[in-house]
């Protein structure tokens, strides 16, 4: 058999098959988002848990919980240039160690303010890491498989949010107290669990290092015999047959690898300016516009959630089941928790916060069974449109339990995380895709900063409100999600002007 002369990089990469090397690289991708799910939600845990040791009231756990999404905004941009001009795999590798270091310092905090900086430290190192990891996954996978296993990465978000909540559990029901006089700090179980947290950026610094490096990447600069190489070692792992039967001769990449730019910053312009101008413009803003939406209208209310769940809890602990929902949050959450000296966390709260993660991570694996039957445009406006009337629906209803399931339809909108991401993937060429990916998530999370902080103050003074507004939000995404380029377009790379 003779190698052919010339093979297009999808070509090529779908002849490596699809078996044991995906496998390890879905494991590889599992403990960079959960690493990166860890770092930027655990504020959702421990800002209540610290509450009494850190003396903070509504306003600063508001500012303490938004500071995940200011370090993205800060430097997704930075991480994407990165990525596209020295690597998936190096800058992945780079973002969880500094994560991992910066998440243990803040378990180390004497003060709310520390504490704040320390994780704004940790979350702008992570930032970038769910749209490299994304896109590093889909430059090693088949294009027949790449959009299950792409939107099937927002399963392990979702999961790893209860993954939490039961870690939270038994760690925060501990009652040790260890004195640390040469930082002022007594070591207790919420600093504890702030380690755990940080944990799995270690492991996933780990397994990307002794990953392999994206083939589409190092074709995009030239790269050519490295990719070669590359797409061999997956055929090799798939098939376990011999390199020598990897029949692929010259790679051809199929799209435009860019002007290559000297310089920090003129390879950053090189990077940003085509995502600003016609062809792409159009798509840059959409997916923009989009994930402001998604991520303004759903996430405020994702960090919050074992704060709503505690509070519901409470709430019936005390024999308070003839209010509606958002009484029942008021009449347990309209102090601080400082003020009542109670900063402990409902245990059933949080098993309820569990389920609730499970049950979507598992809606999410069973979308991603039937995206290529629906489209990922169609199921992106669906779930986004369901989502926003249950969200209304949580204020409209008499029934706290009725609330409460739409509550958890308003949450599961969070699917479109993971669908948006996908989409963006596929709509972007080679040598700016980190960099768009980055960008417009970095946008989208940047923005939810004020929702976080609005949502907690109207869920405290206006809850109904709340749910009205945002809700309403999330409805009106699923209506503009009707501009997105049709399915085949999304498998078709546009070209950019020179």
């Amino acid at each position: 058999m003779v190698a052919k002369t010339s093979t297009t990089f999808e070509e090529a990469l779908n002849m490596t098959g699809f078996g044991k090397f995906n496998f390890l690289a879905m494991l590889v991708n599992i403990s960079l988002i959960t690493g990166m799910a860890f770092e930027i939600m655990s504020v959702a845990y421990l800002v209540p848990a610290s509450a009494c040791e850190l003396n903070t009231t509504v306003f600063q756990q508001g500012l303490m919980a938004g500071m995940p999404l200011l370090g993205i905004i800060a430097t997704s941009h930075f991480w994407g240039y990165l990525a596209d001009t020295k690597g998936r795999r190096k800058i992945l590798a780079l973002c969880m160690i500094l994560a991992f270091l910066a998440g243990c310092a803040s378990a180390l905090s004497p003060d709310w303010i520390v504490f704040s900086v320390l994780k704004f430290l940790s979350s702008a190192a992570v930032s970038g890491t769910y749209a490299l990891a994304v896109t590093l996954l889909s430059e090693c996978t088949p294009q027949n498989r790449r959009s299950i296993l792409v939107a099937s990465t927002s399963t392990i978000y979702l999961a790893a949010s209860g993954v939490m909540a039961v870690l939270s559990i038994p760690v925060l029901q501990l009652s040790f107290s260890y004195d640390i006089p040469l930082l002022g700090i007594a070591f207790t179980p919420w600093r504890l669990l702030n380690i755990i947290f940080a944990m799995p950026c270690a492991i996933g610094a780990i397994g990307v290092y002794i990953s392999y490096e994206s083939p589409r990447y190092l074709l995009s600069i030239g790269e050519d015999y490295k990719a070669m190489e590359v797409l061999k070692g997956f055929f090799v792992i798939n098939s376990g047959k011999s390199a020598d039967e990897y029949k692929v001769g010259t790679l051809v990449l199929g799209e435009d690898t860019g002007k290559a730019a000297k310089g920090f910053w003129a390879s950053i312009v090189s990077q940003t300016v085509p995502l600003m101008k016609p062809p792409l413009l159009k798509n840059t803003v959409l997916l923009s516009i989009l994930f402001i939406i998604v991520y303004v209208g759903l996430n405020p209310f994702i960090v919050w959630l074992p704060f709503i769940t505690d509070g519901v809890m409470k709430s019936l602990e005390n024999g308070k089941e003839d209010l509606k929902f958002c009484e029942m949050l008021n009449s347990v959450k309209n102090t601080t928790v400082t003020e009542i000296n109670d900063c402990s966390l409902n245990k059933f709260a949080m098993i309820t916060v569990f389920v609730i993660s499970i049950m979507i991570a598992a809606l999410n694996v069973v979308l991603s069974c039937v995206i290529n039957c629906v489209g990922r445009k169609n199921m992106f406006i669906c779930i986004q449109v369901v989502s926003g009337v249950a969200g209304i629906s949580v204020g409209v209803s008499d029934s706290w339990v009725a609330s409460a399931v739409c509550l958890v339809v308003f949450v599961a909108g969070m699917l479109n995380f993971g669908m948006l991401s996908a989409i963006s993937v596929d709509i972007f060429p080679t040598y700016v895709k980190a960099m768009a990916v980055c960008v417009t998530l970095m946008v989208g999370r940047g923005s939810s900063f004020l929702g976080i902080n609005v949502v907690k103050n109207m869920l405290v003074n206006d809850c109904e409100m709340a749910f009205y507004s945002f809700g309403g939000l999330t409805f009106v995404g699923g209506l503009i999600a009707f501009l997105l380029p049709n399915e085949n377009t999304l498998q078709k790379k546009i070209p950019v002007d020179s």
